[in-house]
């Protein structure tokens, strides 16, 4: 929890009101972005992702698995999100618990769509192997080192980066099994196909203090709110999914309008997160 005067919250407040933030940004404006990958040897991929202080971790591990009956023409996946009790000492016992569980399920709704999984920003279609039989088990682990506000958006995009780092094995199929049998399946040890990130989407929260909405609040700037609307779009423009915190209610016309900012500002941070992946690559490769 961030102690602060009531004159420091009528700074903050009133530099957003101004278009003038405490760090000097506007209101629409991100903090520095550090992408470094492949930081996990054992996992099928992983990144790191900076924004400011708020420092994440993300590992992808893909599996072998079977489908469920309701969908058995796609591939499943499981996020889950762990709070260190070094990142915020709020983060100890039960804290960090509701928050991991938090940060968890508003991940799954901006990634993986509703329960149908119409909207996904993840196609789980790609992930079915033989259906009905087989699939691909995805386990998206997050992890919080540090945090400085803007935990969700940090997370979206180092698993973005995470995922354009997974290369998941090359899998033959036995052509003589029967409908009934369990097909046998030969997963390469050598030939490993990259992971299409083309649909997965940035996430970009819009937090409202006094009347106006910011991108990447601060721990303190977010104390200041009143409501958090995160919303993921993906590079096609296309919504995929959307969540709110905060016990303020919003007008639908605000909610439209805040919509409206996030597609404009997740252009310039799909650009920017795909140029830092790049050169983060590069660097592994080196």
């Amino acid at each position: 929890m961030v102690g602060l005067s009531l004159g420091e919250k009528n700074f903050i407040k009133g530099g957003i009101a101004q278009d003038i933030r405490t760090d000097g940004r506007k209101r629409l404006t991100y903090r520095p972005i550090f992408v470094e990958t492949g930081v996990i040897p054992q996992a099928s991929g992983s990144a790191r992702v900076k924004m400011g202080a708020t420092d994440v971790i993300a590992s992808v591990k893909a599996e072998l698995g079977k489908p469920n009956a309701s969908h058995p023409d796609k591939g499943k996946v499981s996020i889950y999100v762990d709070c260190s009790p070094t990142a915020e000492p709020t983060f100890e016992g039960r804290g960090g618990e509701e928050l991991s569980m938090e940060l968890s399920t508003a991940l799954q709704r901006c990634l993986l769509g509703g329960k149908s999984g119409a909207g996904a920003g993840i196609n789980l279609s790609s992930l079915s192997i033989v259906e009905g039989k087989v699939c691909w088990d995805i386990y998206i682990d997050g992890l919080v080192v540090s945090s400085d506000g803007n935990l969700l958006d940090a997370l979206g995009a180092a698993i973005k980066a995470a995922l354009s780092n997974t290369a998941v094995p090359k899998v033959q199929v036995a052509a003589n099994a029967s409908l009934d049998e369990q097909p046998e399946v030969d997963v390469s040890d050598e030939e490993f196909l990259q992971f299409d990130t083309t649909g997965v989407p940035v996430i970009i929260t819009l937090t409202k203090v006094g009347k106006h909405y910011i991108v990447d609040a601060t721990a303190e700037e977010e104390s200041q709110m009143s409501s958090a609307v995160s919303i993921s779009v993906n590079r096609q423009g296309r919504i995929c999914g959307l969540t709110k915190r905060g016990g303020a209610g919003l007008d639908p016309s605000i909610i439209l309008d805040m919509i409206s900012v996030a597609k404009h500002v997740s252009e310039q941070l799909i650009n920017k997160l795909d140029s830092e992946i790049a050169a983060a690559e590069a660097c592994e490769e080196e």
